[in-house]
């Protein structure tokens, strides 16, 4: 999505309207660092002082964070998921966990009785490119594959709320899960989701939960939380 001179009135607004979009539509993924403002200023056309009130306004909202010394980053995808990074960030990872788990094998069992063709589609290519990234040794690039794939069974929920809820803790949640990663992928700690994928196919809500369910406890992180 290229940048594009705005016009001169409501310069900020229009600016801040324009990097929101990098944001929300991937352009600029969660964790990424966004051009530096000598680089904005040229690709908008705009005063350093333009840029600079936009991108503070948005590290506000809680979408971007100025780290000093090192540049800016994108912290969440929307205003409410950083909010709800900036209140949960702090808590107990064993919570997370806990909302996790329930949020997941809800949407597993909801989308065992409700996936189309497609969605299986989907959830099949997204399973492929999880097992891909694990392969790679890629921490990173597991953690973000893990977190789509997932986020393809939620969507076969259909159901909006509970679709947009796990989107807007998505960025928390994703940072949870790169802790529970780790920087070096161990294969004693692969989680295979292909049964998952199976219960969710054969129409099997039960299965489908109970699978979605144990997963935020399994990873080493999550063994610990199990204990309490």
């Amino acid at each position: 999505m290229p940048l594009t001179s705005p016009r001169r009135s409501g310069l900020t607004d229009q600016v801040i309207a324009q990097l929101r979009d990098q944001i929300t539509s991937g352009s600029w993924p969660v964790g990424s660092r966004i051009p530096t403002e000598p680089e904005l200023v040229e690709q908008l056309g705009v005063a350093r002082n333009t840029v600079r009130e936009a991108v503070r306004a948005l590290a506000h909202n809680g979408l971007l964070d100025i780290r000093q010394g090192s540049g800016t980053y994108v912290l969440a995808t929307s205003e409410l998921a950083g909010v709800m990074h900036r209140r949960f960030a702090e808590s107990s990872p064993r919570h997370i966990a806990e909302v996790r788990s329930t949020l997941e094998s809800t949407a597993a069992r909801l989308a065992a009785g409700r996936r189309t063709e497609q969605d299986l589609r989907g959830i099949d290519t997204l399973l492929a490119r999880r097992e891909e990234a694990w392969d790679s040794g890629d921490a990173e690039r597991f953690v973000a594959a893990d977190m789509t794939f997932h986020l393809a069974v939620v969507a076969a929920a259909h159901n909006e709320v509970l679709g947009g809820l796990y989107a807007d803790l998505g960025d928390l949640l994703r940072h949870e899960m790169s802790g529970d990663v780790g920087e070096r992928l161990r294969p004693e700690d692969h989680m295979d989701h292909a049964r998952l994928v199976e219960a969710i196919r054969a129409g099997d809500g039960e299965a489908a939960a109970r699978e979605a369910a144990g997963y935020p406890f399994i990873c080493p992180r999550g063994r610990r939380r199990a204990g309490g």
